[in-house]
């Protein structure tokens, strides 16, 4: 058997409320895919379904081409690792990892084998004897991805299990898990309301929103390319200017913002009249910008340092809010409450349906 998931028409509902609407999608064998999106937009049903813990009010989960219909969790061919990680506090290390491996009753000197290569995999081969509760966070992450590798499971399913560690340490356990996935090389399905953990892990990022799938791509699709409206808002910061579509012409598109026309790519080939949203990412703003750009004149309200970045934001005319992004060296405005003029190019613009504005 492969390790490749497939939904096809996948709906959950629970009672009136429905969770999950007819979610279509297929994740390649060896894939690292993440679910993105935010509190209560479907993922962690999306899960619960494809481990068996939730069934599908309509549709199929089908794994390796085996439809799943009817096999609990515990027959299927999966291993979920949950937020809380449900480690066992008072068991060792290497008892814990071997958990699984007992219950199916592995003979003693395979489940020492298993165990120890595992704990090699994840860098801890002299902590087997610790008990779990003297180990660091990122220490019970990493024997909690052993024990699920344990029962050499064809797809690692993963509900938030970075969540409750502190930045440092889940930004370096996103490159411990990317690393781990490498090399056992099985299919990991993630789910995460952290862009920036979905962004830099996987191979492809399914972005939710109410229960439906919005965008599907690699993390520099979604990122670059949205094609939403809550796409654009939810997956990194982005300035959003809402009006009505005024003139369309080849790749670009004019909409009649409260602070006047602005031009941006028109990538969904809206038509004039249509509600719509700009957005212009803040890395893309430019102080003075040249006389071919969009210009924006505004006021400036204040400057955030963050070390290797400076995030600027101005009031514009109409009231609302502008935030650029500048590198070490950028330019700067004089201060707060200073007159300025800011601009992009219009490539740098990006035109979208208003439909979803407001969701993220």
């Amino acid at each position: 058997m492969t390790s490749g998931v497939a939904l096809d028409r996948v709906s959950v509902s629970f009672g009136d409320f429905l969770a999950v609407s007819e979610v279509s999608l297929e994740v390649g064998s060896g894939e690292f895919f993440s679910f993105l999106g935010p509190s209560g937009c479907g993922k962690t049903t999306l899960l619960r379904t494809i481990s068996g813990f939730v069934e599908p009010t309509e549709g199929r989960v089908l794994i390796g081409g085996a439809d799943m219909s009817g096999i609990g969790p515990d027959r299927r061919p999966t291993a979920l690792i949950f937020q809380n990680l449900a480690l066992f506090p008072m068991m060792t290390v290497a008892d814990n990892i071997g958990y699984g491996l007992r219950v199916r009753g592995v003979p003693r000197k395979a489940r020492r084998d298993t165990v120890d290569r595992l704990l090699d995999l994840i860098a801890l081969g002299d902590q087997g004897g610790k008990r779990v509760d003297e180990l660091s966070g990122g220490q019970k992450q990493r024997v909690a991805i052993a024990r699920a590798l344990a029962v050499e499971p064809k797809v690692l399913l993963l509900d938030e299990p970075l969540s409750a560690l502190d930045l440092k340490l889940r930004q370096h356990m996103r490159n411990e898990l990317r690393a781990i996935q490498r090399r056992v090389g099985i299919t990991f399905i993630y789910i995460t309301h952290d862009q920036g953990e979905a962004l830099t892990m996987s191979d492809r990022v399914a972005v939710m929103n109410r229960g439906v799938i919005e965008q599907i791509g690699d993390g520099r699709a979604v990122y670059e390319q949205p094609r939403t409206a809550f796409v654009a808002g939810f997956v990194g910061e982005n300035n959003a200017l809402p009006g009505r579509v005024a003139a369309a012409a080849g790749e670009f598109a004019t909409v009649e913002t409260a602070i006047g026309p602005l031009r941006g790519r028109n990538v969904r080939h809206l038509m004039t009249g249509s509600d719509a949203v700009l957005f212009v990412r803040p890395e893309s703003l430019r102080l003075d910008p040249p006389a071919d750009a969009e210009r924006l004149g505004v006021t400036a309200a204040g400057a955030a340092f963050e070390g290797n970045l400076t995030h600027l934001t101005f009031t514009t005319a109409a009231g609302s809010r502008l935030t650029m992004t500048v590198g070490r060296g950028g330019a700067l405005p004089p201060g707060p409450g200073s007159a300025a003029v800011v601009g992009y190019t219009p490539d740098d613009g990006l035109v979208l349906p208003r439909e979803g504005f407001g969701d993220a």
